[in-house]
């Protein structure tokens, strides 16, 4: 960085240094895959030692001084010695980021071509030469390219790629990459297994931890440009004066990274603290209510994002209090932020019990017809699938369903449905089965990555969220592997065409190591981790008995409450078979999806085998694809599941010695607990549901060790975020 450097830019330089010296309080997983040690492998030290003698970064705008610290940082990390910051390029292997109007470098070397189609956020890296020396490139239109490309090019010297002849062209597929946060204000999380909220709102906005900022930098190193701070069940409050000024203080650190943030709107806001008697979305004096509301937001927050919303769904309120359309929510709120080029997030999660239909088509049945009424600043929020998040769902019908409104899809990063914090689950497999589903909206190829990153529909206001799973505890989310599903979903969502393999591999060596037996075996572990879950929870299609309330562990029984909250409703166990028949002759939900995909699912006989209690009612003795009955295929699926999490044990055991000891030990822990879950996974819905089949147990099956009334009242009293 030339010229005079800003006070805060020598703290911020501190805290970078804090963040990376996790070495002095032990391998705890604070660094996340942040981790800038000297590379062990001594070739490659050499190689790089030799390809890069210096650094320049010229200009003084916060995002460029956030790149200057991160540069610096990581490569006097990584090569092991100061690498010193020049003000000229007089020998070769001087590394020059910047755009062509900050640097006059990148100016004088006219790449407005190259970088032309990059938008915003694209950079280029790559080997050129200036002045007859030899340096490396990291040039972008914005200061924010500039800021991911940094990261990027750190991420290759990380994971030792080869930089000699480096030629990087890159941009994001997905404009907005956006964190959900369901912290409260009182710092509970919903659904949050590491801790409190990160957000200490009692000493905003005097005191300003150094998380906020490493929280910062690890979305920006994985391209995510957004936080939405509150729980989608919001709280008015966060709406006020008093909250508005401590949002505006995160804001002021998130905006050195390229981070917006965002806030949940109650929709009854007006009523509860506007003392209005009203929130009817048409009502003048609420529409007033709302843009002033919104002038205020952005005054003390100029790049404020906008809303999330979550309305008339779960108790929440929403326009149809007031016999009001999603629609006219929706606008009602973008006609506030509008004008400061704000969006608006409105879920699509909805649905009643009071509804005597399927609870998959719900969300559907309310949004298609509403297609094309809302305004061009509002956006869709999908959940991956139809019903909550499941271990496996197919994809939400809704996706292609809705060609002339904007729609996003909403992943959940936390684990509620896969063992929390606990169990070690990688979820870029999941998150990559669903962008990779054919909707057939446009013909074959019509995959759901692209109806989201807009290529199919040609919309410009394309968006992905993940909800959070990060936490105040000292690793961040919990689980040390927990950290490879944030990691996972900021590379999708800056890309959802890459591959889990291509995640994994990239996340083992900047996390882990590079050594390559730890590489393939940790690799192993996590692409097969999420189909392990599925067996020993869900195998088959089954979806939704868990334990009621928390989720944690099975409760296939739970038959008690709001209907569409019990899991009876969405197994439908009986005499004859298992299986929720959503077929032409059952729900009929198959009809939601276009015709190519229907036809598929409303056959047995076609309907992939892990989708097929999810469309079918099927008979015990069904017989499967490998001539077993479902009833031994079921069984054997839940087994599998059980006897994969010790193989997951051998493989972790196999890396003990090339990988730090605490960290080791932690994770070694969990896995004991997590063949411990499986095994009480297994017993309780084989238990349970053999009081339907009246079939024993095929050959091979561990005989449980208790009776079912055990599982039944099982409590669990050792595991994070049950309350």
């Amino acid at each position: 960085m030339t010229g005079k450097q800003p006070f805060l830019h020598i703290i911020f330089l501190g805290l970078i240094f804090l963040f990376n010296a996790g070495l002095l309080e032990g391998e705890d997983g604070y660094r996340l895959w942040l981790r800038y040690d000297r590379i062990s492998d001594e070739k490659i030290l050499q190689s790089y030692t030799r390809s890069i003698t210096g650094w320049i970064i010229e200009g003084d705008s916060p995002v460029l001084e956030s790149a200057s610290a991160e540069l610096k940082n990581g490569l006097s990390g990584l090569l092991a010695a100061e690498v010193p910051m020049v003000n000229s390029v007089k020998r070769n292997g001087i590394v020059v980021a910047g755009t062509p109007g900050s640097s006059h470098i990148v100016g004088r070397l006219k790449i407005e071509g190259e970088i032309a189609g990059l938008g915003d956020e694209g950079y280029i890296i790559k080997q050129t030469s200036f002045r007859n020396k030899s340096i490396i490139l990291i040039a972008a239109n914005s200061d924010a390219g500039v800021l991911y490309g940094t990261f990027h090019f750190l991420r290759l010297l990380q994971t030792n790629r080869e930089i000699g002849k480096i030629d990087v062209k890159c941009s994001p597929r997905v404009k907005i990459r956006i964190l959900n946060h369901w912290d409260n204000l009182n710092r509970s999380v919903e659904r949050g297994y590491a801790g409190l909220s990160l957000w200490q709102w009692d000493q905003l906005p005097d005191t300003l931890t150094p998380r906020y900022t490493d929280y910062a930098r690890a979305n920006a190193s994985v391209g995510i440009n957004g936080t939405v701070l509150t729980n989608v069940n919001a709280n008015a409050l966060v709406l006020t004066k008093e909250y508005i000024v401590k949002v505006a203080a995160l804001a002021d650190i998130f905006r050195r990274y390229g981070v917006k943030v965002y806030l949940t709107a109650r929709f009854s806001a007006p009523v509860e603290t506007g003392n209005l008697k009203t929130a009817d979305p048409l009502d003048p004096g609420v529409q007033e209510w709302w843009r002033k509301k919104a002038d205020e937001i952005y005054s003390y927050i100029p790049d404020f994002g906008g809303f999330l919303v979550k309305a008339n769904s779960e108790g929440q309120p929403g326009p149809q209090n007031y016999g009001r359309s999603h629609a006219d929510g929706a606008n009602m709120l973008a006609d506030a932020v509008a004008p400061h080029g704000g969006i608006v997030m409105w879920r699509a999660f909805v649905y009643d019990d009071n509804i005597p239909d399927d609870r998959a088509k719900q969300a559907y049945n309310e949004f298609v017809p509403l297609d094309g009424k809302f305004r061009p600043n509002v956006i869709i929020q999908v959940k991956n699938g139809p019903v909550d998040f499941q271990p496996r769902e197919p994809f939400h019908p809704l996706f292609g369903a809705m060609p002339s409104t904007n729609v996003m899809p909403e992943f959940q990063i936390t684990q509620e449905y896969l063992g929390g914090s606990v169990h070690l689950v990688f979820l870029a497999p999941l998150f990559e089965e669903c962008l990779k589903s054919d909707t057939r909206v446009a013909g074959k190829g019509s995959i759901l990555a692209r109806v989201i990153d807009g290529t199919l529909g040609q919309h410009s206001l394309t968006a992905m969220a993940g909800v959070s799973n990060i936490g105040d505890n000292v690793a961040w989310t919990g689980h040390p592997f927990a950290q490879a599903n944030w990691y996972a979903f900021g590379r999708l969502a800056w890309d959802p065409h890459l591959t889990s393999s291509e995640i994994a591999g990239e996340w083992i060596r900047m996390t882990w190591s590079n050594d390559p037996e730890v590489v393939e075996r940790i690799s192993r572990v996590m692409l097969r981790s999420r189909e392990i879950a599925v067996d020993y929870m869900t195998p088959l299609g089954l979806h939704h008995i868990m334990y009621a309330g928390h989720h944690y562990g099975p409760g296939p029984w739970v038959s008690r409450g709001r209907r569409d909250w019990t899991s009876v409703y969405y197994h439908r166990a009986d005499s004859l078979g298992i299986g929720f028949d959503r077929t032409t002759a059952g729900s009929n939900a198959v009809s939601q999806y276009f015709p190519e995909v229907k036809k598929v699912f409303n056959d047995q006989a076609t309907c992939p085998e892990n989708m097929l209690l999810w469309f079918h009612h099927v008979a015990w003795d069904y017989r499967m694809a490998s001539g077993k009955t479902l009833w031994e295929e079921m069984c054997l699926k839940y087994q599998s599941g059980v006897d994969s999490v010790k193989w997951m044990q051998s493989e972790w055991e196999a890396v003990r010695y090339k990988i730090d000891n605490e960290r080791f030990e932690t994770v070694k822990g969990l896995l004991l607990k997590q063949e411990r879950d499986a095994t009480i996974w297994k017993d309780g819905c084989l238990l349970y549901f053999q009081t339907f089949s009246k079939r024993a147990f095929p050959a091979g099956i561990d005989k449980p060790e208790h009776e079912l009334n055990f599982y039944i009242n099982h409590i669990y009293t050792d595991v994070p975020g049950i309350r």
